[in-house]
């Protein structure tokens, strides 16, 4: 991506360097806990409080344990303050594009979340979390919450590298606010509260995709504004998208795929629904709801 002379986001909150630190140990784990847990979860579109006490939950199903927690003094490397600072021209990528969307549509101000960098355990306003959650949104506190750790787990655990795959990442967790401040994502939730399990995983996958629609409408007007895209960058987007649905973790960790327990969506439809958004701009198409669940 082209990011040079860009302008970097007012709205980060660096907490590496005074996170909670905590020493994860997996227990008949391995695969399992590197990547169902921490890129199974991410991008979660759902109430991260859930999303956080089914990660603790399978800590005494003896998934993996939290041995110690504490503040400690981290100190990031060269590389992560470089993506550090990548983070914050994107998010300020995200601040120009939707505020100017948001007044386009007439939807009224858009209000900028904030976005905390952490390293290891963060409190959040949706509860306690680890770098094993992934990057998340809250809604209590319109907040994004990511560990920059992630990125290379997504490299080497998946092979999903490269500046705009990570850029991914983090406009579709600005697009889970966008959701909440058009009161999507309120009203998903409470519709998925009152439904059976597997009924309520299908709204979180419509959220989910919507928020990888508009990550997709991001980069389109994001390139528009600023001429942003290179050659590869969409490839690298793709290639991420095809690698975090729910069925190609599932294979990856269980040897089988679980369609009801799906929640993020499948490989195919997320891959679909960011194309969408980056061939078309235009946030008004990325109505995941109205579909028959089928034919997302």
């Amino acid at each position: 991506m082209r990011l040079d002379n860009r302008r970097s986001s007012q709205n980060i909150d660096d907490r590496r360097r005074s996170s909670l630190s905590g020493r994860t140990v997996g227990i008949g784990g391995g695969v399992v806990g590197l990547i169902v847990v921490a890129l199974l979860t991410w991008l979660s579109g759902g109430d991260v409080g859930d999303v956080i006490n089914n990660v603790v939950g399978q800590a005494t199903n003896g998934q993996y344990v939290t041995s110690s927690s504490s503040l400690s003094t981290y100190e990031p490397s060269a590389e992560e303050e470089q993506l550090a600072q990548f983070t914050s021209k994107i998010l300020a990528g995200t601040e120009d594009v939707w505020t100017r969307e948001f007044q386009r549509q007439g939807w009224g101000e858009y209000v900028c979340p904030k976005l905390v960098l952490f390293h290891g355990a963060i409190q959040s306003g949706c509860g306690n979390a680890t770098s094993q959650t992934g990057p998340f949104y809250c809604s209590a506190d319109q907040t994004v919450y990511i560990d920059l750790d992630f990125f290379e787990t997504m490299q080497e655990q998946i092979g999903a590298s490269g500046d705009f795959a990570y850029a991914y990442v983090i406009a579709h967790e600005v697009g889970h606010h966008v959701q909440y401040l058009l009161g999507t994502l309120d009203q998903a939730h409470q519709l998925m509260a009152k439904l059976p399990e597997t009924q309520a995983n299908q709204i979180s996958v419509r959220l989910e995709l919507q928020a990888d629609f508009y990550a997709g409408v991001w980069a389109y007007q994001d390139n528009e504004m600023f001429g942003s895209l290179e050659e590869g960058d969409v490839e690298k987007a793709i290639n991420a998208a095809s690698k975090i649905g729910d069925d190609y973790l599932q294979k990856k960790a269980y040897g089988r795929e679980m369609p009801d327990s799906f929640n993020h969506g499948r490989s195919s439809q997320r891959v679909k629904w960011l194309s969408k958004g980056l061939q078309t701009g235009d946030p008004l198409q990325g109505d995941t709801f109205s579909p028959a669940y089928s034919a997302l």
